[in-house]
């Protein structure tokens, strides 16, 4: 994961681990298990909506990064369409190449897209200075108004933002043949609860 990590195809460095029969949030860890808990991406919704901003999370996708830079979508589940995490499907499919992405600039990872209306686009990018001053990164790339972001159409007079999955070192873990049990946007935790990575 660390590569993952030193690239920042993260939602942040801050993690935590718990260990058998610990609970991390409202989660046990299962005998001979270790828990390790990322932040997920939906952060950056509870930070627009709380602020007064509607937001419209449309997909999860593999979004296809090309030196170093985000490029296209290349699969996508719409939110609306399914019961499972988006994530958790493209990880168990193995249908990822972060460890690529992260060491040679070129590969797949997790993104999300969301879309909120243009007049708020300046209030947003304030909000997005706030969670970088706490460790939690904001969109990885953010639209103009009714413009098309990473050959994805956007509504009019709104603007689409693509904000990073949570699951991507996780991700890049299964990459390397680490197994395991992914359950997304699953659990509340307290922020002093969470360290760097780096600590690990």
């Amino acid at each position: 994961m660390e590569p993952a990590f030193a690239q920042g195809i993260c939602v942040s460095h801050l993690v935590a681990i718990a260990q058998e029969g610990e609970k991390p949030g409202e989660l046990t860890i299962p005998p001979g298990k270790v828990g390790f808990a990322t932040v997920c991406s939906i952060i950056g919704n509870w930070a627009m909506l709380k602020a007064g901003i509607p937001i419209n999370s449309r997909f999860g996708g593999i979004l296809q990064i090309r030196n170093r830079r985000a490029f296209r979508f290349v699969e996508l589940i719409h939110y609306s369409g399914s019961s499972l995490d988006p994530s958790e499907v493209f990880i168990r499919a193995g249908m990822t190449s972060v460890i690529a992405a992260a060491t040679r600039g070129e590969g797949k990872i997790l993104a999300n897209f969301r879309e909120i209306p243009a007049l708020c686009a300046p209030m947003a990018k304030e909000i997005v200075m706030r969670l970088e001053e706490a460790g939690l990164q904001g969109p990885l790339v953010m639209g103009h108004t009714s413009e098309p972001v990473c050959e994805i159409p956007v509504e009019l007079n709104r603007a689409g933002m693509i904000l990073l999955g949570g699951l991507n070192p996780v991700a890049a873990a299964q990459e390397a043949g680490i197994e395991a049990n992914n359950y997304a946007m699953s659990t509340v935790m307290e922020y002093q609860d969470l360290f760097p990575f780096e600590e690990l």
